[in-house]
């Protein structure tokens, strides 16, 4: 069974494009033009475009699959609960001179 990798990229016709974290800005060319570039590199890379959201006259979310590749997975983030808590430092027993910490 062929596992698929998907790529979410968002355009804004006025002058943007997003995908993944990374801002494409419109520069000194046709904005059909820069999109159509734009994906035409995706396309290089083995992106197929599989289904599009209109949002606004301006605005649209495309989606993007090939066969998965190993480099399409990101590292899993660990659970909250594995992460580290801060530690309260023991209490001294000497003098008395540090304050004692309460957890409620």
């Amino acid at each position: 069974m062929v596992q698929w990798a998907y790529k979410v990229v968002y355009v804004d016709y006025r002058g943007r494009i997003s995908c993944e974290g990374t801002e494409t800005l419109i520069g000194n060319e046709r904005r059909s033009a820069f999109v159509r570039r734009y994906f035409d590199s995706i396309g290089r890379e083995g992106w197929e475009l599989a289904s599009n959201q209109p949002l606004t006259s301006n605005s649209a979310y495309y989606v993007f699959k090939r066969p998965a590749q190993e480099s399409d997975y990101a590292e899993e983030t660990p659970p909250a609960a594995a992460e580290a808590t801060p530690t309260t430092p023991p209490a001294s027993t000497e003098g008395g001179s540090n304050p004692t910490i309460e957890n409620v």
